[in-house]
C-alpha cells in the first residue's frame, strides 16, 4: 500500500498530464565550461567587491607582505594580536620591532572573554572567491579556529593570488567537505534594524585585506 506522500504526488502528476513541460532550467550561471579569467581580472574583480562591503584591501609583493600587514595592524592602534599557529612569523617582525606589540597565542584555547580583549586576529585563508567577494578559512596553517576570526574587532588577513577563484563552484571541489569552513565577505554588518547598516554585530567590525601578489 502506498504512504501519502506517494499517492499525494501520484495525483498531482496525473492532475498536470495536460500541461506543457517546463523549459529545461539554464545552468549557466555557474560559469561551467567558461575560459579560465585572467589572474590580474580576477584579482580586480575580487577587490572591487570587498571594497564595495567596505573591506579595506591592500596588493603587495611577496617581499613586501610584512610590510603591509605592519601597516594595517599600526593603522588601527593594535597592541595585543592573536596570532593562529602557523603563520608566518616574519609577517609580524616589523610590527613587532616597531610599535613593541604583543602576540598571543591560542594554546590552551583563549576563552571567548579573553579573545573579546585582544585588539584583533591575523591570520591566512585557504582561498577567497572574486565574484562574491568572499574569503575562505577552513582551519589550516595561519587560519585557527574559527572564533579567532569571529571575536576579536579587528580580522587583517593575507590572501595568496594564487588561491583566488572565479566563483563558488569552482571553490567548492577546493574544499575538504570535513573542515568547518568560514565565509567571510566583507566585515560583519546588518541592517536589520529600520535598515540602518551597524557593522561588528556577530564578527569582525574591520576587514583588512593583504592581496599577495605572484612573483
Amino acid at each position: 500500500m502506498a504512504d501519502a506522500r506517494t499517492e499525494i504526488l501520484a495525483r498531482v502528476r496525473t492532475a498536470l498530464t495536460d500541461r506543457p513541460r517546463p523549459a529545461p532550467a539554464v545552468r549557466d550561471y555557474d560559469g561551467a565550461g567558461a575560459r579560465p579569467a585572467e589572474p590580474g581580472a580576477l584579482l580586480d574583480l575580487l577587490e572591487e567587491r570587498l571594497v564595495d562591503y567596505r573591506a579595506a584591501v591592500r596588493r603587495a609583493a611577496r617581499d613586501d607582505v610584512a610590510a603591509a600587514v605592519g601597516e594595517a595592524l599600526s593603522r588601527h592602534g593594535v597592541g595585543r594580536l592573536v596570532v593562529p599557529e602557523g603563520y608566518p612569523v616574519e609577517w609580524l617582525e616589523p610590527w613587532l620591532d616597531g610599535s613593541g606589540g604583543e602576540t598571543v597565542g591560542d594554546s590552551p584555547p583563549l576563552s571567548p572573554a579573553e579573545l573579546d580583549a585582544l585588539d584583533g586576529v591575523v591570520t591566512t585563508c585557504r582561498l577567497a572567491i572574486a565574484t562574491t567577494g568572499t574569503i575562505v578559512l577552513d582551519g589550516g596553517p595561519g587560519q585557527g579556529r574559527r572564533a579567532l576570526s569571529l571575536v576579536p574587532d579587528l580580522h587583517v588577513v593575507v590572501v595568496d593570488a594564487a588561491d583566488v577563484v572565479r566563483n563558488v563552484p569552482d571553490a567548492l571541489p577546493l574544499l575538504d567537505p570535513h573542515r568547518p569552513a568560514t565565509w567571510i565577505s566583507g566585515p560583519s554588518a546588518t541592517s536589520d534594524i529600520e535598515l540602518s547598516r551597524i557593522e561588528g554585530v556577530h564578527g569582525p567590525r574591520t576587514l583588512e585585506v593583504v592581496l599577495r601578489l605572484p612573483g
